[in-house]
């Protein structure tokens, strides 16, 4: 006994000095920040546009909770706690479908984006529900979480990946309605979850324990990197850049943080930090990179440029919303940015 005790302290010991070998390894890399490098590219990089509002979307009757732009830029998906599901045209800011579901406390919902023709939601039901816009009143519900569903998206018309308050991740088989892999490392709920635009397997996810991991369908035992100790508050959002290798999150404590998994590291932290209030609730990036919107839960919505390392935002929506801005996403094309709140409207920007 007092042998296998000895052989958990000398393992105990090396894995300390491992950590300390890595974060040493990870600070010789921090020799220069985004803002360093671009301040001395030439010719001077163009500033940030104006933004204003174009179209306001009227129809929930209660807090929209989630918002999914379809692939073609052309429609988007919203869910409300009215216990609705409605189909937008983002142009005409005409209502194409309404699905009333079960349960009034959705919290996720997503579009496939190849098609258009599937969205998925999910709440405190803990249930995945995959409907096809031209048959909604044939759902398909997927049960394996123990959790409230937190985040939902397709990889294709035949597979989801879905986040709970469980801390797993599940892949599903949405023909046969089981779950293929699950992802089980974080320790808290998980909040959300961004597939790889470039490379469809790997996905980063982001959670309450105030970390996220980039994961590999292929090998779902373990994640393929995890990156924890930089944000204050729990992870509310996670989203990719188009290029695949950069991330963004945004977190309860009241920052915005950039991550490449080249570098395995952070390279730019936006905002102050908050040791009260709910923070940022979503993060979303332009199609070029060069901005991440934050909605806030004090209404406002702010974007921040990449390329800068100044204290404030690029520009600021004040008072984009009435209510809390409970979710937001830039559109495929980039020429749009979508924002929902609790005062149940939901808004376009360009």
């Amino acid at each position: 006994m007092t042998d296998l005790n000895s052989r958990i302290e000398a393992a105990r010991s090396e894995v300390a000095s491992l950590k300390d070998q890595i974060e040493k390894a990870r600070s010789g890399k921090k020799d220069a920040t985004m803002g360093s490098i671009a301040q001395d590219t030439q010719p001077q990089i163009r500033g940030p546009p104006a933004v204003k509002a174009r179209r306001t979307l009227k129809g929930h009757f209660g807090k929209i909770t989630s918002m999914h732009w379809s692939g073609d830029s052309q429609s988007l998906i919203s869910a409300s706690q009215d216990g609705k599901l409605l189909l937008w045209n983002a142009i005409s800011t005409n209502k194409l479908k309404a699905i009333s579901l079960k349960s009034n406390y959705v919290m996720a919902v997503g579009m496939e984006q190849s098609k258009g023709n599937l969205v998925a939601c999910g709440g405190l039901d803990n249930l995945c529900t995959v409907y096809n816009l031209n048959q909604p009143d044939n759902a398909i519900e997927m049960a394996s979480h123990d959790g409230f569903l937190s985040s939902c998206r397709f990889l294709d018309e035949n597979q989801i990946l879905t986040g709970s308050g469980d801390g797993t991740i599940i892949l599903w088989d949405i023909s046969k309605h089981q779950p293929l892999q699950t992802f089980a490392e974080h320790a808290q709920d998980v909040m959300s979850i961004a597939i790889n635009p470039t490379n469809p397997s790997t996905f980063v996810s982001a959670s309450v324990d105030k970390s996220t991991k980039i994961w590999d369908i292929r090998t779902p035992d373990a994640s393929v990197l995890t990156i924890s100790g930089c944000h204050q508050g729990d992870i509310n959002s996670v989203d990719y850049m188009q290029n695949g290798t950069t991330f963004g999150t945004g977190s309860a404590d009241g920052t915005v943080r950039i991550f490449d998994t080249r570098a395995c590291n952070e390279l730019s932290c936006f905002g102050k930090v908050m040791e009260e209030g709910e923070g940022l609730t979503s993060v979303s990036f332009s199609r070029s990179g060069r901005l991440i919107f934050a909605g806030h839960a004090d209404s406002n919505v702010v974007a921040w440029d990449v390329l800068s390392d100044k204290a404030s935002p690029a520009f600021t929506l004040n008072q984009a919303h009435d209510q809390h801005v409970s979710c937001l996403g830039v559109n495929p094309n980039g020429d749009a940015l979508c924002t929902g709140s609790w005062d149940t409207m939901l808004k376009l920007w360009a």
